[in-house]
């Protein structure tokens, strides 16, 4: 498969504290790519370098086969065919219809386009009837939905998804988690990263796990092999739920 991003022993340390550890992992085209961990494992930072929000302090990013660096104008431009949905959502102060309008105006779409986009972004996340209201006055699990909507709206080729439904109600995890298999399965060209500490999810969702501690990746392996069978020790314990954190 080929690879859409690569992390080469990429190392991020804030102050005295490193957070991600001479780290190497890519995630390929056509897949959906688990980050496990405990809080605090680095899972967080490792998304925003992928995002290349951040740059490493040494490693270096790989995206589509060419090196990137954090900041400079090819990093921006690359930036525009990501997107990442974090756990806590945040909306514009604007009507659902004009927040995701708006990730499609910064991108130069023709208003005539971008009004039938919305509507059916609206449309596959349940907000047609919210389209007039503030969208910070909607509650959580419709918010999160918005934050979905506006992220998927242009189509980004990497979709970076940060404990996406840890606060959420059922029923709003199984419509967020249908959708994300929708959009994999609608492009063979898009890469999915998924950051969760939910096991369970990450059973549903992920074809390959990269269970990361102390900000370093212990393993990574297909999710079968990961769960029924890994090579680390600590992967076994962490799965099992016998591993003290």
């Amino acid at each position: 498969m080929t690879e859409s991003i690569r992390l080469d022993s990429v190392t991020k340390r804030y102050n005295d504290v490193t957070a991600v550890r001479d780290v190497s992992l890519s995630a390929s085209k056509g897949e959906v790519l688990g980050i496990l961990g405990p809080s605090g494992a680095g899972k967080s930072t490792l998304l925003r370098l992928m995002d290349l929000l951040e740059a490493p302090d040494s490693g270096s990013i790989v995206m589509n086969g060419k090196p990137v660096d954090a900041g400079t104008k090819q990093a921006a431009d690359l930036r525009r065919n990501i997107g990442m949905v974090l756990q806590k959502p945040i909306a514009l102060n604007r009507s659902v219809t004009n927040n995701l309008a708006y990730a499609l105006r910064i991108r130069g779409w023709d208003e005539s386009d971008i009004i039938d986009r919305v509507r059916a972004e609206m449309e596959r996340f349940g907000l047609v009837d919210r389209r007039h209201k503030n969208a910070r006055t909607l509650s959580g699990g419709e918010m999160q939905r918005l934050c979905f909507a506006r992220v998927m709206i242009h189509s980004p080729d990497i979709l970076l998804l940060d404990e996406f439904a840890a606060n959420l109600d059922p029923a709003n995890v199984a419509l967020l988690e249908e959708r994300v298999r929708q959009y994999a399965a609608e492009d063979c060209r898009r890469s999915i990263v998924l950051v969760t500490h939910n096991l369970f999810q990450a059973k549903r969702m992920c074809d390959r796990i990269a269970l990361m501690w102390g900000g370093e990746i212990v393993e990574v392996a297909p999710k079968k092999k990961f769960f029924e069978n890994p090579d680390d020790e600590r992967t076994g314990a962490f799965v099992k739920g016998e591993l003290v954190y």
